[in-house]
Formats: C-alpha cells, structure tokens, sequence
C-alpha cells in the first residue's frame, strides 16, 4: 500500500476459528484507517475468518513456500518444497533429542516443536521484501521467525497469547528469537507474569495490550441464526439447562474430561434440589474428538454430552444456551468467555492461573475447582442461585467488554 500514513503490517499462519485469529479481526476492525495504511500476510489463506477481514485491509497474496509450512509433508513434496520437507524433518529429530534431555519442566504440554519447526524451514523462505518497508510490524502468533528475519520494518512487534506457566518450551532457541523484537505484547497481567518465570530478561520489552473485540460483529452474527433453527441442534427443553463450551479440541481445553464432570453435575444438582437436568453441548474440532467421545461412553453420557462439530457461526448457539462453560486447564485470554460476556450469557470457568485476570467472581462470571467434582459442584451451586445469575446478566448487559481504547496502546507502539 501506497501512501504518507504509516505501513503496518499484521502477520498469522492462517485464519481459522481461533481466539488469536479472532481478536485479530476484532483488532483490525478498530483501527483508524484513515490514519494508518495496513498490510496482512496470512501464510496459508485458509479458515473461516478470511472473509471478515476488513476491507480497507491490504491482504498480501499467498506466497507457496508459506502456505505449506503447515500442510502435510505429502503435500509439500508434490509442490517440490523440498526444503520445507527437509526443514520439517530436521526439527523432529532435534526435537526428540531434546525430549530426551534431562532439566525440562515435567507434566507441562510440550510446546517446543513449533519453534524447532520453524527454526528449520526459515532458510527455505523466500524474504517479503518485495512489499517495502513498513513503520511497524506485528507478528501474531508464534513462532515469531518470519516478521523478525523476512519483513524490513523500522519497528517489530510480538505477541503473546498463551500461559507459559503450563507449557514446556525450548528456551535456549525461544529466547533469541523472542529478545529480538522492539516489544512483547501480552494479553494480561497474568499471562506477563508467566512469561517473565520463563523469560525473565525480557520484563523491558513487555506492555500489555488486553484482546480487542468487536461486540457489534458478536452480536450481529448472533442474529444470523433463527432460535428454530438453533433448536434443531440445541433444543430447548423443559427441566434441561444447556450448558456449552466453544474452542478447540486440545489438551488446554480439558473437554476430555466434560463427560465426567457432567456426570458428577447431574448428582450434585439433585444434592442442591435443582429441579432440572443439564445437557452439555460442545462446538469446534481437533485431535482430541476421538478421546472426547471415548470419554462420553466411558461415562454413560451419551446424548447428554453433545457435540456440534466445528461452525463458522457459534454465536447464535451462545447466545442459546443458558450457560457458557470454559474447562480450560489453562488459558492465555479467552476470547470465547469475553464474546459470551458481550452476549449477556451467564459464564462459569475453571480455577486455571490467568482465571481471575479475566473474571471478577461472582460479578461477571464465577470461578469454579479444577478437579472434576468440585467443578461439578461449583456449577451446582451457580445453578441454584438465580439471583446470582440475573444479576450477573444485568451487570454484563450494562458494561462494554469490546476493549476498544486498547488500539491506542498500539499506535504508540510506533
């Protein structure tokens, strides 16, 4: 793009339904394009959110050698990525030499192969100098790599999205990669002070710009389904409550063990004589679909823990159901919990480290165990306190959640 207002440039692998793909639309959507001229490379243009881009958004053209990183390794090959290929096959085994290694952190999800991965294909991209220099540059998602070695920016920008306190990284080859950049953006106070346990000499670099969203986009997505229509999938019935929960399915989201604590709920709503029986609906996709309904069985919930599948659209099932759960076993910052807020859903989530940089308990949402059983008991409890609960929808219909004013910490970043 062309022009006398500064060029920044936005840079993610790909825009499928995410809570960092999300509140990069929302971001997008907030900023002043009168003032700022912006550029947006997706790696691979793929995902449902390609089409809410903005369109005063320059969307950078898909460049191959990128757009496979990701992609199976068969796939690479038949296009002749050979170096792709080779990088990806490099980093397994450094990797699993370092897994072997003794001093890593124990029961952590091992997020180290990501930054192996792309340590190794980085040699074989192309650079993006093609499309100038930019005043600043923003690199969304880890690994960071490309916006810090193949984009020319006076000013780079990363962010950080996740709780390092839960993840096991690398970080002799994370670390010069992350202290390159002029800044470190987090999502949180919480999220800030698990990174700096993990990479304590990069406090100078960190300020905290919260997840911009769009309640607009929220809420009018929420009306492109008819109540009819949701009910086909999510029916309203008299005595059930629907509770659902919307992400990914990985290991963070702990939606492994939803049918066990939905088993332990329906008894514990009998202790508390909560006239009324709970459904759990789960939306979206991933690895762990298969363990999830292993689990379903495992505990007789078939037909009480119900899941949707992925949708473009949750919104309109959000704004359906009675309450919106987040079992996470940890969370950078969830996007979902902050779009049900906006939607006036009564939230409950798990007691996971960044919980309380997100909820105030018992006002905008309630704070439950992690363990299964006082999960279940905690969500009783809610359940049976509907004072509780409107005057939580009250509080949360009357308060702005959008975070709109966070754009302007961006701008100073240049």
């Amino acid at each position: 793009m062309k022009g006398k207002n500064p060029r920044l440039l936005f840079a993610i692998h790909y825009l499928e339904l995410g809570g960092a793909e999300i509140s990069l639309i929302g971001l997008l959507r907030t900023m002043d394009y009168t003032k700022y001229d912006v550029d947006l490379f997706v790696y691979s243009h793929q995902g449902e959110l390609m089409r809410y881009i903005p369109k005063e958004v320059h969307l950078l053209p898909e460049i191959k050698t990128y757009a496979y990183i990701e992609r199976p390794m068969k796939d690479a090959l038949s296009k002749g990525l050979f170096g792709v290929v080779w990088g990806r096959l490099k980093a397994k085994w450094q990797h699993k030499r370092w897994k072997m290694e003794e001093g890593r952190r124990k029961n952590l999800q091992d997020a180290s192969i990501f930054q192996y991965v792309m340590n190794n294909v980085e040699p074989y991209l192309p650079s993006l100098d093609q499309f100038g220099e930019y005043d600043l540059a923003v690199s969304f998602l880890t690994p960071h790599n490309i916006v810090l070695n193949k984009v020319r920016a006076k000013r780079k920008v990363c962010w950080i999205h996740t709780d390092y306190s839960k993840i096991d990284v690398n970080t002799e080859i994370e670390l010069p990669v992350w202290s390159k950049f002029d800044r470190i953006v987090s999502i949180s106070a919480d999220v800030t002070k698990a990174f700096l346990t993990v990479f304590p000499t990069l406090k100078d670099k960190i300020v905290e710009i919260h997840n911009i969203l769009s309640a607009d986009f929220v809420r009018s997505r929420a009306e492109e389904m008819t109540p009819e229509e949701v009910a086909k999938e999510m029916p309203r019935e008299a005595g059930v409550i629907n509770l659902l929960s919307v992400g990914r399915f990985t290991h963070p989201k702990n939606y492994d063990n939803v049918p066990a604590i939905l088993s332990s709920l329906n008894v514990q709503c009998s202790m508390f004589n909560v006239q009324c029986h709970c459904r759990w609906y789960l939306i979206g996709y991933g690895g762990e679909e298969s363990l999830i309904r292993q689990r379903i069985v495992e505990e007789g919930m078939e037909g009480q823990v119900i899941i949707l599948g992925k949708k473009e659209n949750p919104y309109p099932y959000i704004k359906a159901c009675d309450i919106y759960v987040q079992p996470s076993r940890y969370e950078g910052n969830a996007v979902t919990v902050r779009e049900a807020q906006m939607l006036g859903k009564p939230v409950v989530v798990t007691n996971y480290p960044t919980a309380t940089s997100q909820i105030q308990d018992g006002i905008d949402g309630v704070i439950v165990p992690m363990d299964n059983k006082g999960c279940a008991k905690g969500i009783a409890e809610f359940l049976n306190d509907k004072v509780q609960q409107q005057s939580m929808v009250s509080y949360l219909l009357a308060h702005d959640y959008s975070n709109t004013t966070e754009i302007e910490k961006l701008y100073k970043l240049l």
